[in-house]
């Protein structure tokens, strides 16, 4: 199957930080991944001293780092999942969300095997930060 140039166009390609990684339960092959891929958003409310809260309309506005969670049938493949904590790796992240075994996956992580047992995540060098995409 061929797909146009204005249909690979769509799809964005980002490089993303694993935060954390952790075996689906009663699964073999899939992994929960918490992922940044560099997205940010806004809280609207902050707190202040005493319990009280303040509104963006008296505060600056505050943005915080905004993790997605992937699901990937990579297991078998990393059976410590913790050694993927801290890699940065290339993931799909316009996706429509999927759930798969109960839990919502937000993307796609890319790898590469073969028949013979070769697999390789694909990995920017470390000098590419969270979010930026592939051109």
């Amino acid at each position: 199957m061929t797909i146009t140039i204005d249909e690979f166009k769509k799809v964005e390609i980002r490089a993303g930080k694993i935060l954390s990684a952790e075996k689906v339960p009663n699964t073999d092959k899939l992994l929960k991944l918490m992922v940044d891929l560099g997205e940010k958003v806004e809280v609207k409310e902050v707190a202040k001293e005493e319990g009280a809260t303040i509104t963006p309309t008296d505060a600056p506005k505050v943005f915080v780092s905004a993790p997605r969670q992937i699901v990937s049938g990579i297991a078998l493949r990393f059976p410590d999942p913790a050694v993927l904590i801290g890699k940065t790796c290339m993931f799909v992240s316009n996706l429509e969300p999927r759930v798969i075994k109960g839990l919502e996956s937000n993307g796609m992580l890319f790898a590469v095997s073969v028949p013979e047992g070769g697999f390789s995540l694909l990995e920017p060098n470390e000098t590419i930060p969270p979010g930026t995409m592939a051109i």
